[in-house]
């Protein structure tokens, strides 16, 4: 079976020179070993708050260092062996058999075995984490070497959380594993001080490419502070915000990686008739809920003019959440900006202004509603800011609000969040539009769609073992012709823009090919290939 992204040349990274750049502070860089590396990054996940555990979340979209993973992918997001040698998949697609090295051990010098993988994936299916493993029944080590994976729906994606879940040691695995964590990854945790740094030593007995860099000191710091460090010296990469793209530091030098992290605005479709959910959190919107505000949005707003001024022209148009992956639609792709086709929606859904204040009305409901955002994430609140601007020349009246995740999560199922998400994994437009995935502890189908037509093409996707077979049909769940989640049929998201993430580093870091940029971003991905030039 191939990757989920074999044709991968329009989704590779876009590794662009930013600017040669100039700092104070080169002489301090200069007395640091040239095989350790300080590095400031706010993406890779930033710090996780349960620690460096892959059961919780760390490393499930990026590179965990400390943990090997069954496999990898490669820089044009083909899948490459790690911990695995070979896998099959019975008939029915419900048994997943899978040979691992037998050459591995644990930081600690205890053989890694079939058993820990198997504890590994049985321990995260039952756990809270970040990872969908809900179509895993049980994993089983048949020996040493060889495990299987039984599961309760036949869904051919399955092998990417194979790629996403890093393996931990069952002899050593507790609660607080992710405070000094054992892994059999390239390198070995040495210690975590909170809110500050964590620091990673290169594992000598490493079954894979040795690293060239001994030593890792990630610090954990906001990207206005990762470039304070980087101009002072401090660091040898960092994470900086769009707007500094073409600021210069003696030294030093700009890239800027374009990636697969899309920012979108989910929209509530209920109605607001005073359903709650579980939890006694509100659903639905009188104003999200009506089409002609949706497809108005979406047709309306210049994404460009979004990107080229909230983002500092660092990112590119997105219409569908996944324009850059094989199984995006590019039938369901279409011109925006268009301001006068926006009003002539809305007129035609029943919208006018009558009362001249410059906002349309509807059976005496204004065209108005709040947008969320995380209130860390100053990207977000950027391009929520310039979207508002936008809607009021369509006569809708967006009113942006940053708040923290738990307030976020008390009002996402009646109130427009501006999220980002980016995957290699399909499985996140099943788990977005697929109306029987909606689960009110999560933001699946946060939205509450139901489309039938969305839902079999959903199906059959993500059931389908022949690559062309799937993409057609998460193609098809976006725009088949007559329906589908895009703006051409239920306009159910609002896609802006995926960002790109901009980097400042020395000028004789030599950092390869990177990684496709996820969400979160990826930066140490090809950590086996970075080098002092």
């Amino acid at each position: 079976m191939s990757s989920p992204a074999e044709d991968s040349m329009s989704i590779g990274p876009d590794f662009r020179d930013a600017g040669e750049t100039a700092a104070s502070g080169s002489e301090e860089l200069n007395s640091q070993a040239s095989d350790e590396l300080v590095a400031a990054v706010g993406t890779h996940g930033g710090e996780p708050e349960t620690g460096f555990n892959p059961i919780t979340g760390w490393g499930n979209s990026r590179e965990p260092l400390v943990q090997s993973t069954l496999f990898k992918m490669d820089s044009e997001a083909n899948l490459i062996n790690d911990l695995a040698t070979n896998y099959t998949v019975s008939g029915d697609g419900l048994k997943w058999t899978v040979t691992i090295r037998d050459d591995v051990k644990f930081h600690d010098g205890v053989p890694l075995t079939a058993r820990d993988v198997a504890f590994t994936f049985n321990t995260a299916a039952n756990s809270s984490g970040s990872l969908d493993l809900s179509m895993l029944e049980n994993a089983v080590a048949v020996d040493d070497y060889t495990v299987e994976f039984e599961l309760n729906d036949p869904q051919s994606t399955f092998i990417n959380k194979l790629v996403a879940l890093g393996i931990v040691p069952e002899h050593a695995y507790s609660e607080t594993y992710g405070q000094n964590p054992i892994g059999s990854g390239p390198y070995k945790f040495v210690q975590w001080d909170k809110g500050q740094q964590a620091i990673f030593e290169a594992n000598p007995d490493y079954y894979g490419q040795k690293p060239y860099f001994k030593k890792i000191t990630m610090l954990f710091m906001g990207s206005d502070a990762a470039f304070a460090a980087a101009k002072a010296g401090q660091v040898d990469l960092a994470e900086i915000p769009a707007s500094y793209v073409n600021q210069e530091v003696d030294g030093m030098k700009t890239i800027s990686l374009d990636s697969i992290d899309a920012r979108g605005i989910s929209f509530p479709l209920q109605a607001d008739i005073g359903k709650k959910t579980e939890n006694g959190y509100a659903i639905g919107n009188n104003v999200t809920s009506d089409v002609a505000i949706r497809k108005a949005l979406n047709i309306g707003i210049d994404r460009q003019a979004l990107i080229d001024g909230a983002l500092n022209g660092q990112g590119e148009e997105e219409f569908t959440g996944v324009d850059k992956l094989p199984w995006g639609n590019k039938e369901a792709i279409f011109e925006d900006g268009n301001i006068e086709e926006a009003k002539e929606i809305l007129a035609e859904g029943g919208w006018a202004d009558t009362d001249g204040d410059g906002i349309v009305e509807k059976n005496g409901v204004k065209a108005e509603f709040t947008l969320l955002y995380p209130s860390n994430a100053l990207d977000r609140q950027a391009l929520a800011v310039s979207l508002s601007e936008e809607a009021r020349k369509l006569g809708i009246n967006v009113k942006v609000e940053g708040k923290s995740w738990n307030e976020i999560d008390t009002l996402a199922h009646s109130t427009p969040v501006l999220f980002g998400f980016g995957s290699l994994d399909p499985t996140d437009i099943y788990l977005k539009y697929y109306s029987k995935s909606y689960d009110p502890s999560n933001y699946n189908n946060i939205i509450m769609y139901n489309n039938s037509a969305v839902d079999s093409y959903l199906r059959t996707a993500i059931t389908s073992f022949d690559e062309d077979t799937a993409n057609e049909n998460w193609q098809l769940a976006a725009w088949d012709g007559t329906t589908g989640f895009s703006e051409k049929g239920d306009a159910t998201w609002l896609w802006m823009a995926t960002i790109n993430y901009v980097y400042i580093m020395d000028d004789d870091l030599d950092i390869g090919t990177p990684r496709i940029q996820p969400h979160g971003a990826n930066i140490f991905g090809n950590i086996l290939e970075w080098k002092r030039a």
